[in-house]
């Protein structure tokens, strides 16, 4: 093991050993080198005459570049497109995201998280808490409606096992109880380590808990911490801002930083949904925790990580959400189109709740993000989805034998009736074919 990875790690030991025995072996692993990047850094403070350090060309002065790729970018000044963004991130952005985090979480003030650290996106950042904290064997709890990806981030990459306990109860709220007994599960199992997945907005099912159900789920993570569980609690916040009707308005992040020294609340957002730029891969991971010397450490190994796989984010994208999240017209644009897909979330709720549908399905809760999901009656939704396909020309995802995911957020509000009617009918048609 590298010397400086032993003393961050000591770092971590020393101010609180619980969170050093979360890390996986990669993760104890993990350092930021003190190599070419760092050498750079000091030259670009320091080397008034001549900096001759990294590995970029320049002409007369700014970074050299192609005039037919520039005259694409008018108003963006070639030195913040072409060079290499440092591996955390332009440090502007994250201050700008910084502050967006404490706008939009009034809970987090007074509590102490570390300066979001940019990632390609979302996907990327749930992949570096992987890499940090998921030994093989080690257990990922999540509810039995998951982003099916997880699989492949947790399970296929890390070897860790994903354990589902049953998002909706009876009344069809979130599922404490069966959330509670698959964390106490791994106690029992005599594991004392447990990676715990909250994806608010949910994906498939479009649903957020409201304010009571937030409080006990909290309650939940506390006492199986009491109780000598180590959790690393990831808030996967894809969705976030996009709530709707009758639920929480912000992360769980912020009342989970600083409950228990055995929670590792970990944030995992960015503005690929949120702020409809999918394609410019812009994510943020961000930790929480008392201690600055953890939070310097896990940025050290973050860091170290990013170095290692993509050196570093898109310069050009981070550029580009920096000079929307500064601009006047963010707010005004940002709300417009969240009222525009609520109204769409409404006009859904509003053509579901023709009786004519009940013979087919039922609907799981939903009052946030971008889906919702179809519960079918007595029809595989594998044999709906390809019916829909190819005789309907409409696509939707099955996610496992029963249940069915719409995306509404790439539907116009007066197509949704439409839509729905030709999903009936693709399911009358496969009732009428089986009698």
């Amino acid at each position: 093991m590298h010397e400086i990875a032993k003393n961050l790690n000591n770092v971590i030991k020393s101010e609180n050993p619980f969170i050093y025995d979360m890390l996986s072996d990669l993760g104890k692993n993990l350092y930021n080198q003190k190599g070419i990047l760092s050498q750079s850094a000091e030259a670009s403070k320091r080397a008034y005459r001549f900096n001759a350090t990294i590995g970029i060309a320049t002409e007369e002065h700014e970074p050299m570049h192609f005039q037919h790729i520039q005259d694409h970018f008018i108003g963006y000044a070639p030195e913040d497109i072409y060079p290499y963004a440092p591996p955390a991130g332009k440090q502007v952005l994250r201050e700008l995201w910084n502050e967006k985090l404490l706008l939009d979480n009034p809970s987090l003030h007074h509590q102490n998280f570390g300066l979001p650290i940019v990632t390609n996106a979302l996907t990327h950042g749930l992949s570096i808490a992987a890499d940090l904290f998921a030994n093989p064997e080690d257990s990922v709890i999540v509810p039995d409606k998951y982003w099916g990806n997880y699989q492949s981030i947790f399970h296929v990459r890390r070897g860790a096992h994903l354990l589902t306990y049953k998002l909706f109860n009876k009344d069809r709220k979130f599922n404490t109880s069966s959330f509670r007994e698959a964390l106490f599960n791994q106690k029992s199992k005599g594991k004392g380590k447990a990676i715990v997945l909250l994806n608010f907005p949910n994906n498939p099912t479009g649903y957020t808990p409201g304010a009571k159900e937030a409080e006990k789920i909290v309650a939940v993570l506390n006492e199986a911490a009491e109780a000598g569980i180590s959790i690393i609690a990831i808030l996967d916040d894809a969705y976030f801002g996009l709530f709707y009707e009758n639920s929480i308005k912000e992360s769980l992040f912020g009342q989970l930083a600083g409950l228990h020294q055995k929670i590792l609340p970990i944030k995992v957002d960015g503005a690929t949904k949120e702020n409809y730029v999918w394609g410019l891969r812009v994510g943020f991971i961000t930790y929480a925790s008392p201690s600055s010397g953890i939070l310097d450490a896990l940025e050290q190994k973050t860091v170290g990580l990013i170095r290692g796989t993509i050196s570093s984010s898109s310069h050009l994208s981070q550029t580009v959400i920096l000079q929307s999240l500064q601009s006047h017209e963010f707010e005004k644009e940002k709300q417009q189109k969240f009222q525009l897909m609520e109204r769409r979330a409404k006009k859904v709720k509003e053509v579901l709740n023709q009786k004519k549908y009940n013979d087919y399905w039922s609907y799981y809760p939903f009052n946030s993000g971008y889906f919702m999901c179809l519960q079918l009656k007595n029809i595989n939704a594998e044999t709906l989805r390809m019916h829909l396909l190819n005789q309907y020309g409409v696509g939707t995802v099955a996610i496992n034998p029963t249940d069915l995911r719409v995306a509404f957020s790439c539907v116009e509000e007066q197509e949704i009736e439409e839509l729905f009617n030709l999903i009936y009918k693709g399911a009358e048609d496969l009732v009428h074919s089986n009698h």
